[in-house]
This record gives C-alpha cells, structure tokens and sequence, in this order.
C-alpha cells in the first residue's frame, strides 16, 4: 500500500475519534438510559448516536469501502477496505460512570487489520497503530513490556462473565500462572498493554468489532496477539484473542492454555 494510503487513512481515523469523542464526552455528564440486546449485553442511544456519526463521515469520504459495526451490522464486507467500529466498547463501564470504555476503529484489507484506533474520550488517550508505523499515544511512541516470564507478568481479562462454563478453564490457567490480574479493563487493558503496564490480555469476546483495533495498536508497539490458536485476527475471526508483549510470553501463554483448549473443543 502506499505510504501516502495509510497515512490518510491515519488522519482520516483521527477525525473520527474526534467525533465520537466529542459526542461521548457530552453525554458522560448525564444519567444513560439503556436497553438489553439479544445478548443481554447494554446499549445506549449514544452508542447508537457514535456510530451513526462515524457510518456518515465513512460513506461521505469512502463510499466504496465497506463498514462492520456493533449496533448496525456489516455494509459491503466484501470490499477491499473494511471500517469495523465499535462506538462504545465497554458500555456497562459507560452507564457506571467509570472511565475505562472507549471507541475502537479499525480498518481493514482483504480482512486485515492494517489500521486501529483506540480512544480513550474521558482521559483524552488515543492509541493508534498502522501499518508501517510504530503505535503511538497521544502522538508519542509507545512499546509493550519486556516481561518474557509468566510468573513475573500481569494479566488483563475484559469481564469474567463472557466466559462459560467451558471456556472458564482457559482463563483459569493462565491465571494460575502469572503474578497477578486486573480485571474490567474493556479496551483501555489493551492500550496499557501498547504501553508496557500489562503484559498479557485474554478475552472471550464474540465478534470482531471487539478485537480488530487491538492488533495494529499491539503489533506495531511490539507485542503479539492472536486468537487462542495462535492464529492472526481477521475480519472473518470470532473474536476470542490473547495479546502479549512479545513473542515469548505469547508462546508460554499460548502452551499454558492448551490443555484446557483440548477440554474444551472436546466438550464441543
């Protein structure tokens, strides 16, 4: 791609974290009314509000490519460029009041992250990794940790209640062996670890919307992430991921939730 490409795609994802900031940190200052989606997981109307907003810069600048987001579905996913969004990751932290949710925008190639975008709107934190381009935050580089010992590392889950009764033992051995855990995080534990203060992130999440944002952001800082094979995230993956610092704690944490993944895909 050429660099003149990604660089305005760049600028362009910036101006959409600009609009969906503005628009989230108007409401924070009020009460949310939610609703309960099929899932049973939250939505607001400003979750809905952000990504109409973003939908409309998109088709306004690139009617050509294709967009994929958490509260109105896939548009042209066929296409050569995919924006994948979710307005609000970390709605329930959002209607709680407590500032750990963000915006997360990725594009994608042929099903490739090539571009993420994880803003922070209240503590005015905006990570963005690109290809070619090392992660920055807040416009100054960033890198993952150099941890390589599990028992030495921290480890980061979203919301222990995404996973079930079959996925529970994944978590829990790798949780058995690292120094610690922080749990709650929603996007911004992927951000921390961009920037060295978590060193492993697992989660159960269902859809790419989730995810796609983290693998620029983490891969250009220096770590690794996948999904729970050790395979890359496309547009086309499920969501599941575990993120490391580098590829050595990656392949520990890789080996250390094997067993468990046997037990699983067995009770399946």
């Amino acid at each position: 791609m050429p660099t003149s490409d990604i660089r305005n795609f760049i600028a362009f994802a910036q101006g959409l974290a600009d609009a969906s900031g503005a628009i989230i940190r108007e409401a924070a200052s009020r009460n949310n009314a939610f609703v309960s989606k099929g899932d049973d997981s939250p939505v607001t109307e400003i979750d809905r509000g952000v990504e109409t907003e973003l939908r409309r810069h998109i088709g306004a600048a690139f009617p050509d490519h294709g967009i994929q987001g958490e509260e109105f579905g896939a548009q042209a996913t066929d296409a050569e460029y995919v924006w994948v969004l979710d307005p609000i990751d970390g709605t329930k932290a959002f209607v709680a009041g407590i500032p750990v949710f963000g915006t997360l925008i990725a594009l994608t190639r042929r099903g490739i992250p090539i571009l993420g975008v994880i803003d922070q709107p209240m503590t005015r934190e905006r990570w963005i990794g690109a290809e070619g381009y090392p992660t920055t935050l807040n416009d100054t580089r960033v890198a993952t940790s150099d941890r390589k010992l599990l028992p030495e590392s921290v480890l980061s889950t979203s919301n222990i209640e995404l996973y079930d009764p079959q996925s529970l033992p994944v978590f829990q051995a790798l949780r058995s062996s690292v120094h610690w855990c922080v749990y709650g995080g929603s996007c911004y534990s992927y951000g921390r670890l961009a920037s060295g203060g978590i060193d492993i992130a697992i989660d159960r999440f269902t859809t790419p919307h989730d995810v796609l944002a983290h693998v620029p952001v983490i891969a250009n800082a220096g770590g690794v992430i996948s999904d729970w094979d050790g395979a890359p995230l496309t547009l086309h993956s499920s969501g599941h991921c575990l993120a490391a610092a580098n590829s050595d704690l990656h392949r520990a944490a890789l080996a250390q939730i094997a067993a468990p993944r046997a037990g699983m895909m067995s009770a399946a």
